[in-house]
């Protein structure tokens, strides 16, 4: 098979790489449903060892520069209560964390989750969380400009290889809200 952006030498329906993905993406990609089927969800293989954005787009095309998006863990805190969500923007953009994350979560306060956090609770490696898989529960705040890409460049939950799929398939996921200018 071959992917639809990129140049990678392993491109496979994610389906058919589940044994490759962390328990809890192998788990959301069996379970997934909806208007995009989970064969349109592509597992690439890629080398943790190119993964700075030059050294990656020199390695496996220039097209996924404006094809990759990043997905961190925030933490947010009111009354002493701490809530934690995901943030999904394009790689050449920074989630605005104090602006729109804080408002659209409702607290006083908002910053990157610590690393034991985000990989704890996610259950995947750091530098390859994905928004597919999270806990359920947690709010997805997915930028407006990702979810418009024909094709999105994403973790897998591994260091190691990497999830191309439909912008609008991230739509589908639990609790995602697709919010305008998250990505400055």
């Amino acid at each position: 098979m071959r992917a639809p952006i990129g140049s990678f030498d392993d491109a496979r329906p994610a389906p058919l790489a589940a044994d490759l993905l962390p328990p809890p993406v192998a788990e959301a990609v069996r379970a997934w449903r909806g208007p995009v089927p989970a064969e349109h969800l592509i597992w690439v293989d890629s080398d943790p060892a190119v993964a700075d954005t030059a050294d990656f787009v020199a390695t496996y095309g220039e097209d996924l520069l404006d094809a990759s998006a990043n997905c961190v863990v925030v933490a947010g805190k009111r009354g002493g209560a701490s809530r934690l969500a995901a943030c999904v923007v394009l790689s050449r953009t920074r989630v605005d964390v104090n602006g729109a994350v804080r408002r659209l979560l409702d607290v006083r306060k908002a910053s990157f989750a610590p690393r034991e956090t985000a990989t704890g609770e996610t259950g995947m490696e750091y530098g390859g969380i994905t928004p597919i898989g999270l806990p359920s529960e947690w709010p997805l705040l997915v930028d407006a400009a990702v979810v418009d890409l024909p094709h999105v460049l994403l973790g897998s939950g591994r260091r190691r290889g990497k999830l191309i799929v439909p912008g609008k398939a991230l739509r589908q996921l639990p609790a995602a809200v697709v919010v305008e200018g998250l990505g400055r």
